[in-house]
């Protein structure tokens, strides 16, 4: 009943509001539409079937248009409780954002305008698709239907079930014409993004994930201007020349930007560090924290359900990756590389096609054996070979000399990952701009427990039952489905100042269906979600602190402009 009270509320919000204006809010500069004077069509205009396109969604009048008729100011402040910020770009507000972007803002009047010049056709119905489950999305798919009623746009909206991947990403053989390999008009999606050239490398004519935009003149050569350069500076410059192209065009429609929710408690002393982006590895510095209980236990969820997650594609969204696992570099809340971990340095030459980390000499693993050269050398090569590994791991080691000749099979080893003895060398066959971020996050994996002929089942693997690393923390107990505990590991090269002795991880998904019940009875000291429900309801729990972190997590549709069989004129 909850559920539904909510969105008969915000409906009726968004229905109260276009009476309060009629339809029409005070017109500024910023939201008249393309091409219009005062809301008022442009003259010598023609429709999109006058252009000579093929459908209506390939005007970007129209696509404006779909923008405008959208408060999402409204949809953020009600249905999201205000836990979000609006977006007008995938990239979040930042450095990385690009000045003086359209914004697209709420103007029913001006969407109608721009529909009518473009020739919205009155009786085509707009295909929707979404594939997440819960009643947040449901509610938000009926609500910005009826915003686009308003409008005069008649849209129907599908939850997709089954391999989402073939339905939704598989591009066209004609990457220019089409037509369309996916059968829907638009699709609400996510992008967690590492680094901000994943927001966008998706869109390049030749990436295996563009199902919708047909090859743009120019936007190829902008976005490969992102991966050129390993000067942030420079990075940033290329990414708001790109958000430009993207913006202009309105190749996607950007709706909002998620943050993640960090949950302390006020047992907890973090002595000073700040949280971060928990969906990936950063620097915590756990063993500086201490805990105001007798038996020094940190209690946690993210526990294992049925194994213990390979961190191949997600490197930090379990609290047993940061601490079973040890990365290469260190990364700061904000992702960015810092110093060393178990390379206790490293430095590019002058070229930057070569990178030289030099591996400390005091780390075992937790079952006593030395941690060397040959570890890291094998988790490169095991990542470059296993199927399911993270484009975030592999897109950057693709760049070492010989690593496509060993993914396919022609060589027995990565020519260019050279080892003498404490000193890995990673020769490039060019400049790989994200390598570090990429050694920031995924863990080396021990080599005389696994092998590189697991790679391609490497989670069915009994190893992951119980892990072995070099981390700050050791698994101890496992009870599958119900929780784990990970103790203090002796034999760690830091010893850190801080008290915790113990973490106790009540098991659970991304998701955690009993965080709040596991809040309120004192049993969590540090968690974190995306759910502003559970953000909502831990704000109401004394003891606990809510902070939030900023992420690359985009909420927004993606618009097929091929044509698809529903559509094609």
């Amino acid at each position: 009943m909850k559920k539904f009270l909510s969105l008969a509320l915000i409906l009726a919000m968004v229905l109260t509001m276009l009476a309060a204006c009629g339809g029409q809010p005070a017109e500024t500069a910023e939201n008249k539409p393309a091409g219009t004077e005062s809301g008022a069509p442009a003259e010598e205009t023609k429709t999109w079937e006058e252009l000579g396109l093929k459908h209506p969604l390939q005007d970007v009048r129209v696509r404006q248009a779909l923008s405008m008729a959208i408060d999402k100011d409204t949809i953020i402040a009600s249905l999201f409780q205000g836990k979000a910020e609006k977006a007008i770009s995938m990239t979040s507000p930042g450095e990385w954002l690009a000045d003086g972007l359209e914004a697209y803002d709420y103007d029913p009047e001006g969407a109608k305008a721009l529909l009518e010049e473009a020739g919205w056709p009155a009786d085509y119905t707009l295909d929707v698709v979404y594939y997440y489950a819960d009643q947040q999305t449901v509610d938000l798919m009926t609500v910005i239907g009826q915003y686009w009623s308003e409008v005069g746009v008649k849209a129907q909206f599908r939850k997709l079930e089954g391999d989402l991947n073939t339905q939704l990403w598989i591009p066209p053989a004609d990457k220019v014409n089409g037509p369309s390999e996916v059968k829907w008009d638009m699709a609400y999606a996510a992008v967690a993004a590492l680094t901000e050239n994943e927001f966008y490398e998706r869109f390049m004519s030749t990436a295996s994930n563009n199902s919708t935009l047909p090859k743009q003149e120019g936007l190829d050569e902008l976005i490969m201007a992102m991966g050129t350069t390993t000067d942030t500076q420079e990075q940033i410059a290329a990414a708001k020349e790109v958000q430009k192209a993207m913006n202009e065009g309105m190749f996607q429609l950007p709706l909002y930007h998620q943050v993640v929710f960090i949950f302390t408690s006020d047992k907890l002393d973090m002595k000073g560090n700040v949280p971060g982006n928990d969906q990936y590895s950063y620097e915590k510095n756990i063993l500086d924290w201490t805990i105001d209980r007798e038996d020094q236990t940190l209690y946690t969820n993210s526990g294992p359900m049925e194994f213990f997650e390979a961190p191949l594609t997600n490197p930090g969204l379990y609290a047993y990756e940061d601490l079973v696992f040890d990365r290469l570099i260190n990364a700061d809340p904000a992702l960015n590389p810092t110093d060393g971990l178990l390379a206790k340095s490293y430095s590019y030459n002058d070229t930057m096609d070569v990178l030289t980390l030099e591996l400390r000499d005091d780390v075992i693993w937790h079952d006593g054996e030395p941690f060397t050269a040959e570890d890291v050398k094998f988790t490169l090569e095991l990542y470059l070979k296993s199927p399911t590994a993270s484009t975030n791991i592999t897109t950057p080691l693709k760049m070492i000399k010989g690593a496509q000749d060993f993914i396919d099979g022609k060589a027995d080893e990565v020519t260019g990952i050279q080892i003498d003895g404490n000193t890995v060398t990673l020769e490039l066959d060019g400049i790989s701009p994200n390598l570090l971020i990429a050694l920031a996050q995924w863990p080396i994996l021990p080599s005389h427990l696994l092998s590189l002929d697991d790679a391609a089942t490497l989670q069915q693997n009994s190893y992951w039952q119980k892990p072995i690393g070099t981390g700050p923390f050791k698994v101890s107990e496992v009870k599958m489905g119900n929780y784990a505990t990970l103790e203090r590991f002796d034999g760690y090269f830091r010893q850190g100042e801080g008290n915790i002795e113990k973490v106790y991880m009540f098991a659970s998904g991304e998701n955690d269906a009993n965080l709040i019940k596991n809040v309120e009875a004192g049993k969590i000291d540090y968690a974190w979600s995306k759910s502003t429900d559970d953000a909502v309801a831990v704000e109401k729990v004394d003891g606990m602190t809510v902070t939030d972190a900023k992420i690359r997590y985009t909420r927004l549709f993606y618009i097929n402009q091929f044509p698809h069989e529903a559509n094609i004129k």
